[in-house]
């Protein structure tokens, strides 16, 4: 708790016994574009920890809370609106300080603090989100919680408001009982709130389906037939989690390294249509949103400004059309085609001085 990570277990690096599933889901290409999920060496250290780590005798799990999303956030009807423009929704891990840069140093402050009670050096290999592990799995065999319905790990205490990382140690740790339970019973407030129908009945998700993948993994173009179910986010969603009944146990405020910037969960989309390169690196440094790079995340305004159904927004989609990215020109046509039909919204011609 002292070191920042209020929940922790300790489980072994034996192989995870839904491998299977896991497989199965790769081979139907439920993991889209994300390619380095289904090579042969990311597999088989997924399969086997210690093939990470040959000295692994242990694995530390850790979680640490972000704060939920603020209750206006919640109510995408409410932020349309606002007295301003339309505003989108970015998910609330991501509204504040990009976590990859928080949990490493933490986490490195714990080998730190192990080997001295060891009193030698340690084996180790430390992650967040950033290696070959089915963190989830080993999250729920060190006690920490179940994998819901939504594929999200669920504290009973705390929901699924937080964020994972592990310790690959040298050492052996007695280790901590797996969360025995499936606490979600016959709900599936989740399946029914997904509005793109992404979550499958074996508690995985079709990725190519999942807002999340579409506005952050996926670098080319949104299937048109998954725009106008995006609604308003721009950068993640949290939806299967803001109607699971567990996450009225969740921190609200969360760890103060994530607290959210003024406008990280609602900014207002007619603004960030003309964030210029510099501009969107300057409002988004050390953020998750970096992620999406300028041009997917001026993709995302522009599906969540033709969502927005508000005319006055037409003159914001004109400007992304007549700017230099196709990518961002072709979800701005389709934008202005939903709130105009029939207006002739076209791309412009490459010939005509366009970037």
């Amino acid at each position: 708790m002292r070191l920042g990570f209020p929940l922790a277990g300790i489980t072994t690096p034996d192989p995870p016994p839904h491998w299977p599933t896991y497989e199965t889901w790769l081979a139907l290409g439920r993991n889209g574009q994300m390619g380095y999920l289904s090579t042969d060496r990311a597999r088989a250290l997924r399969r086997d920890p210690r093939q990470i780590l040959p000295e692994c005798k242990s694995i530390l799990v850790l979680a640490v809370p972000y704060p939920t999303p603020r209750p206006a956030q919640t109510a995408g009807e409410d932020i349309l609106q606002d007295e301003g423009g339309p505003r989108g929704r970015v998910a609330a891990y991501a509204q504040g300080t990009d976590y990859h840069l928080v949990l490493p140093e933490r986490l490195r402050a714990l080998v730190v603090y192990i080997e001295a009670k060891v009193g030698s050096p340690v084996p180790n290999r430390i992650y967040t989100d950033t290696g070959p592990l089915l963190e989830r799995e080993l999250a729920q065999r060190a006690g920490l919680g179940w994998i819901g319905k939504n594929t999200c790990l669920i504290n009973p205490r705390q929901g699924s408001y937080f964020l994972l990382a592990e310790i690959l140690l040298g050492i052996s740790l007695e280790p901590d009982a797996p969360f025995g339970f499936d606490r979600c019973g016959a709900c599936s407030r989740c399946i029914d709130a997904c509005p793109t129908e992404c979550i499958l009945p074996d508690r995985t998700l079709d990725a190519r389906r999942c807002i999340s993948y579409l506005t952050i993994e996926l670098k080319g173009s949104i299937p048109p037939d998954l725009r106008a179910r995006m609604g308003d986010w721009v950068f993640g969603c949290d939806v299967c989690q803001e109607v699971c009944p567990w996450n009225r146990f969740a921190d609200a405020q969360g760890d103060p390294a994530f607290t959210p910037r003024a406008d990280g969960g609602a900014p207002e989309l007619t603004v960030e249509a003309d964030l210029s390169q510099q501009a969107f690196n300057r409002k988004f440094k050390d953020s998750p949103v970096q992620r999406a790079h300028r041009r997917g995340y001026l993709r995302n305004v522009a599906v969540a400004l033709g969502n927005s159904g508000r005319p006055a927004v037409t003159s914001a989609l004109k400007r992304l059309i007549e700017q230099g990215d196709a990518l961002v020109r072709e979800h701005a046509v389709w934008a202005l085609d939903r709130i105009q039909p029939g207006g002739n919204a076209r791309l412009p011609d490459p010939g005509a001085g366009h970037a």
